[in-house]
């Protein structure tokens, strides 16, 4: 029984590839070599000298924050008013494409219906992505009220066609179950 468990301490032993030498208190150390990182010509930061991201532009911190909110109504489908739970939150989602993440999203706990709704420029999820559209918008009540999750039973909707920011009047249905 002996035998196998020496022949892995050995196996072990000399196997290792790495060359590791006791610590040594006195050891100077030394700069690394930079110069296949920093090829000649390559700028470099002064040692100690924070290197600062250069500010953007003020006009590029806020794109669009004056284009016009989209405004309207949200309903609930009659047959689901006893299937909101309490303490649900909707969320209101405004997305210019299919993928990627929504331009704007305006969330609401414990909705109450009809719902008037005002979703514009402050509601970006991304303060530099504009305010453009046209936006795709739908809504969702979220039981656990994270926004990340579907759940069975969460309801949600969307409104028919494509808005302009600007777009007043917009009616939104909720009338599906996930």
């Amino acid at each position: 029984m002996r035998l196998p468990a020496l022949t892995l301490g050995l196996l072990l032993a000399l196997g290792c590839h790495r060359n590791v030498e006791p610590y040594d208190p006195n050891e100077k150390t030394e700069e690394p070599d930079l110069s296949r990182i920093f090829p000649e010509g390559a700028e470099r930061a002064e040692e100690g000298a924070p290197v600062m991201p250069a500010a953007a532009p003020a006009a590029a911190a806020a794109p669009s924050s004056d284009a016009e909110p989209l405004r309207g109504t949200i309903r609930l489908a009659d047959e689901f008013e006893s299937r909101v739970p309490p303490g649900a939150v909707l969320f209101l989602i405004a997305r210019t494409g299919p993928g990627g993440p929504p331009t704007a999203v305006k969330r609401i706990p414990d909705p109450s219906f009809p719902l008037e709704f005002v979703l514009g420029p402050d509601d970006r999820m991304i303060q530099a992505m504009p305010f453009a559209g046209p936006f795709k918008l739908t809504v969702r009540i979220d039981a656990d009220g994270n926004a990340m999750t579907r759940n069975p039973g969460d309801l949600q909707g969307e409104a028919e066609g494509s808005y302009q920011p600007g777009a007043e009047e917009i009616e939104l249905l909720i009338d599906e179950i996930l």
